[in-house]
């Protein structure tokens, strides 16, 4: 039956005799499995390399087909299964499905589900069976992904305050290359949003012709008007995500194009903007993701208070401004003005001053005036950014919906002295953090250390790749890739004693155990002028600092098309709940130096069994 099948696929393509690559590679796309033209190509060259002759007949194309598709092992697999090697009746798919996949739930129904979506050749799925082919589609497909199915909706309680979410942010999102000459650009803003981004940084400064214009201040990166990041973000807004998002003003203009600001947020954005307080209340908790659904929240400084805003509504505000005053605090490098890059110091003095443990006496602080257009301060309504100074001022004064930004360095100074105030504070108030203005080629730092002491908004530049962005695109696949993750109940609960430093008898330890089998069709070496590589897999557990370790497989020679490893690596995982496990394969080049193929990372707790 499986030669009948797979020849009335293909032989209407062999009515001339023999094919050549580019009609092999749409005719194994009939058979809806991913293939990879590298691979393809030279699985087919060395065919005809045989033949001296540039094309191939029909037992070649089979050749090729078996050679990419019936890997060696799902037939172990099947084999295991199937006594006569050739079909699983249900039944035996249902043992397969209870024994490897650990659904002890699995009855006849999901086994006739999978086979009527998954086998190829009809007049098996007609006896209720299943077909090598069709169990080689079921293995390759979503159902089988290491990622738990049912992760990729929306599962965890919604309506909880926001300062209870982990929340997908991005910093600098009008970037897309580095921080100080760089482009500018909408599509920063567009990308985010469709990665699920939840929090969008925009830097604004007074433009010509009364037009606020976004870039990155006392840099040479381009500009871009206010109104039509605006609008992209109108547009995309809710198109991956329908939970709230946060726009992070870091306002410079005057008070005359603050005013043409509000103007722009509310008359582009409309019902979509937050403008006033769920039933006009002041709250005592913040709202949560699920009450604020497909609405646009502004954060920037504010002048007074909610009340006040409440009280205000419906009165004409225009040309009225307020005044606040702030604090200068010279000795936070990062801190001085997110906007303006800093260039590396290499004064020492300054550095001693700063490296101590217990701070120096504190003068008269110096103050700053700053001017609102109440316009664009009565927008601000529970995301009020409030300067932060210590947790002890924060827990007697700060209210709910106050949050503060805190620069990477002193945030990572917090989390090493003082974790159990920083976690306490994180239950109360939302804090982003933001890289540090030396940062100037765009890098990022570890969000892991932030996320370990409940930081909602662990904000990073998204448009650069590497370790720390896989993190965060991780992270978030979790809750249906929403962009909001409820955090662990002990960074929730005000009673919980939880120290990422101490992490033992908070939460259950998991014993993790991972078979790494094999690999397929993975990229080729730079090196590689065929289709080779000498692919190694690293293990990689993030979380609190005992769960962090690295692991790697032995190497597999000069083999990228169908490597085998067959090695089990086991873990005890402390702190599950705020665990991530990455999937990093590399070609060894050297023995000194290895060279990134692909990874893949997930959370812990959304890992599929089997």
């Amino acid at each position: 039956l499986s030669r009948t099948w797979f020849l009335s696929i293909i032989q209407n393509e062999f009515r001339n005799g023999k094919i050549d690559l580019d009609s092999t590679m749409k005719l194994l796309d009939k058979f809806q499995i991913a293939f990879d033209y590298i691979h393809v190509k030279h699985v087919f060259k060395k065919i005809v390399d045989k033949r001296k002759a540039p094309t191939i007949n029909i037992e070649d194309f089979r050749a090729i087909y078996r050679t990419i598709v019936h890997r060696p092992e799902f037939h172990e697999l099947f084999c295991t299964y199937s006594p006569n090697r050739k079909i699983l009746a249900d039944t035996e798919l249902i043992t397969f499905l209870k024994k490897e996949q650990f659904e002890t739930e699995a009855n006849e129904t999901t086994a006739l589900e999978i086979i009527s979506k998954y086998e190829p050749i009809e007049e098996v799925r007609k006896r209720r069976q299943m077909s090598f082919e069709g169990f080689i589609r079921y293995l390759n497909s979503e159902d089988c992904s290491i990622f738990r199915k049912d992760h990729r909706t929306v599962y965890q309680d919604m309506n909880r305050p926001l300062c209870d979410y982990f929340i997908s942010s991005s910093h600098n999102t009008y970037l897309i290359s580095d921080q100080l000459i760089g482009p500018s650009h909408l599509w920063g803003y567009a990308s985010a949003l469709l990665k699920g981004c939840r929090c969008l940084e925009i830097d604004c400064w007074d433009g010509s012709h009364n037009e606020p214009v976004v870039y990155h201040g006392h840099t040479l990166t381009s500009k871009i008007s206010f109104s039509s990041v605006i609008h992209v973000i109108d547009k995309y807004a809710f198109a991956a995500s329908e939970y709230p998002i946060v726009l992070s003003l870091e306002n410079h203009c005057g008070l005359k194009q603050q005013e043409v600001m509000a103007d722009y947020l509310e008359n582009i954005l409309g019902d979509k903007l937050l403008t006033s307080a769920i039933d006009d209340k002041v709250p005592t908790e913040l709202p949560s993701p699920e009450a604020l659904k497909f609405k646009i929240l502004v954060k920037n400084k504010k002048v007074g208070t909610l009340e006040e805003t409440i009280l205000r509504k419906g009165h004409d505000s225009h040309g009225e401004t307020g005044e606040i005053f702030e604090e200068i605090n010279p000795s936070e490098e990062d801190e001085a003005d997110e906007t303006t890059p800093i260039y590396p110091k290499t004064d020492s003095s300054k550095r001693k001053c700063e490296d101590r443990s217990s701070p120096p006496p504190r003068k008269k602080p110096k103050m700053k005036k700053i001017k609102i257009a109440i316009e664009l301060s009565d927008l601000v309504i529970y995301t009020k950014s409030q300067k932060f100074v210590s947790f002890e001022q924060s827990r007697d004064t700060q209210k709910c919906y106050e949050n503060n930004s805190i620069g990477e360095s002193r945030a990572r100074k917090l989390v090493e002295h003082s974790a159990l105030e920083f976690i306490a504070h994180t239950k109360r108030f939302i804090t982003r953090i933001y890289p540090k203005g030396t940062r100037t080629n765009s890098s990022n730092y570890n969000p892991q250390e932030f996320w370990n002491v409940g930081c909602q908004m662990v904000a990073l530049n998204f448009q650069t790749p590497g370790v720390q962005m896989e993190l965060q695109n991780g992270k978030f696949l979790d809750n249906g890739g929403c962009g909001y993750i409820l955090k662990p109940e002990f960074l929730r609960n005000r009673n919980s004693t939880f120290n990422p430093h101490k992490a033992a008898g908070e939460s259950s330890p998991v014993a993790l155990s991972i078979r790494l089998i094999s690999g397929h069709q993975l990229p080729r070496s730079n090196l590689s002028k065929t289709n080779k590589a000498d692919p190694l897999v690293q293990i990689e557990i993030y979380g609190v600092p005992e769960d962090q370790i690295k692991r790697q497989s032995s190497v597999v020679k000069s083999n990228a098309l169908s490597p085998r490893w067959n090695e089990t690596f086991t873990f005890t995982v402390q702190v599950p709940e705020l665990a991530l496990i990455r999937f990093n394969v590399e070609d060894q080049i050297s023995l000194a130096a290895n060279e990134f193929l692909g990874q893949y990372t997930l959370p812990v707790l959304s890992l599929s069994k089997g």
